[in-house]
């Protein structure tokens, strides 16, 4: 593959808002590949600190390992290389691929769900495999049992609550919600762009939307919570490639997960009561898990990759 179609495949993966908030930039001869975060697609009132940026950006990063192993490469990753904070990772192209090429045909395929999933029973192998697969990426995932499942339910409605009330960001969600054509944000039908703009701009529908989604996590085939052992910029990158780790392995498996990251956005002490449920681990994403009928795919923003001389040889 170019490096082109290694960014194309690395822009598959999920993020906040559908921002897809990464830049690239490869040397001249096409070793190296260098992952930096874009802040000019940040959500600073629903992300101040950039977490969920960087979690974003770590997912595209695994995408990336995807595709290169796909490509018959490793892809060595240095995670933080220089002073600059917005430098995420180098990969660097070289060796033997890992095991990463068997989830290629995930990538594709892969979809976020946003409403009620079919009622079925998840196995628990396929769990077991979800937690190994975010292990091997350094992070840990919790799957509820009916007592914390209430317990997230009550968190995600709460969460709702306070982030609606708050004006600037539901101005901010208004300003992401998008046509197709922008090639990023939350798709809306050209024709009912500016009136859900107005409302989710100007209507505090927490308490609405706080019930709705509680529901959806009461109901859900399994809720997940995925956590990392400290809550630094390292942390959030290791817990997006867990992320994408997951999903990847999720949809090989026939299922679809649906995001439920409130209780880790309204407030830091809900975040800190989620975390209580997981044994000293900090929450970074929320998802419920379950089969779906295939989505259409979201929009991509156009594969953009800068010329750079690349980082130095991995240390």
């Amino acid at each position: 593959m170019s490096i082109t179609e290694l960014v194309a495949a690395a822009a598959r993966a999920p993020s906040s808002h559908n921002t897809q908030p990464w830049r690239w930039v490869a040397s001249a001869d096409g070793r190296r590949i260098e992952l930096y975060a874009d802040r000019s697609q940040a959500l600073p009132v629903n992300d101040p600190r950039g977490r969920e940026l960087v979690i974003s950006c770590g997912a595209a990063l695994f995408a990336l390992r995807v595709a290169a192993a796909q490509d018959g490469t490793g892809a060595l990753v240095e995670p933080f290389p220089d002073a600059d904070p917005d430098h995420l990772a180098t990969v660097h192209l070289t060796g033997a691929p890992g095991d990463e090429a068997a989830l290629y045909g995930a990538l594709a395929a892969r979809r976020t769900h946003h409403g009620p999933f079919v009622r079925a029973s998840i196995t628990p192998d396929t769990l077991a495999a979800l937690r190994a697969a975010v292990q091997t990426e350094g992070a840990c995932l919790h799957v509820m049992d009916a007592l914390q499942r209430d317990s997230v339910a009550g968190l995600v409605a709460e969460g709702d609550r306070v982030l609606w009330c708050d004006r600037g960001w539901r101005r901010e969600l208004a300003r992401w919600l998008r046509t197709r054509r922008s090639g990023d944000g939350l798709t809306v039908s050209t024709a009912a762009l500016v009136p859900t703009r107005f409302a989710v701009a100007h209507l505090d529908l927490g308490r609405r939307r706080g019930v709705a989604n509680a529901r959806l996590v009461e109901d859900a085939p399994a809720v997940v919570v995925l956590g990392t052992h400290e809550d630094e910029p390292a942390d959030w990158l290791r817990a997006g490639q867990a992320l994408e780790r997951m999903l990847l392995v999720a949809t090989a498996a026939g299922l679809s997960a649906a995001f439920e990251n409130q209780p880790c956005e309204a407030s830091p002490a809900l975040r800190s009561r989620l975390g209580a449920v997981l044994h000293g681990h900090v929450p970074q994403m929320v998802a419920r898990l379950g089969p779906s009928e295939p989505a259409r795919p979201t929009p991509r923003r156009r594969v953009r990759v800068s010329a750079g001389r690349g980082a130095p040889d991995p240390r």
